[in-house]
């Protein structure tokens, strides 16, 4: 499966930003997807995730802000990021959220106060 992550840049706080993920794989429509991020000097953490059959999961950083979809027909993943803080500022990257696969070059966010 190869991973492309495209749609972050610089944004002020209270902003918005859409990331996407572009993916390769016939099974994608069964997969459950996932958003992570890494800010500087720390690890990287799983932030959303949708199973295969559209559950959503978000952890309480960014519950209510964030919402993560998935398109099976264009095998892309979508993460609308709302009332952005500057700790959010972080590389984020989409992959399994329970068997994560080799990994996409990541998109950049960074959220100025």
């Amino acid at each position: 499966v190869q991973l492309v992550e495209s749609g972050g840049g610089l944004v002020q706080a209270g902003g918005s930003l859409r990331l996407s993920c572009a993916a390769s794989g016939s099974i994608f429509s069964i997969n459950a997807m996932g958003w992570y991020r890494q800010a500087p000097g720390k690890e990287r953490d799983l932030v959303a995730w949708i199973t295969g059959g559209g559950r959503t999961n978000y952890t309480d950083s960014v519950k209510g802000r964030f919402t993560i979809s998935k398109d099976n027909a264009k095998k892309t993943v979508c993460l609308q990021m709302n009332s952005l803080k500057p700790e959010d500022t972080a590389v984020y990257y989409c992959n399994n959220p329970f068997t994560p696969s080799s990994w996409g070059q990541g998109t950049q966010v960074t959220v100025s106060s």
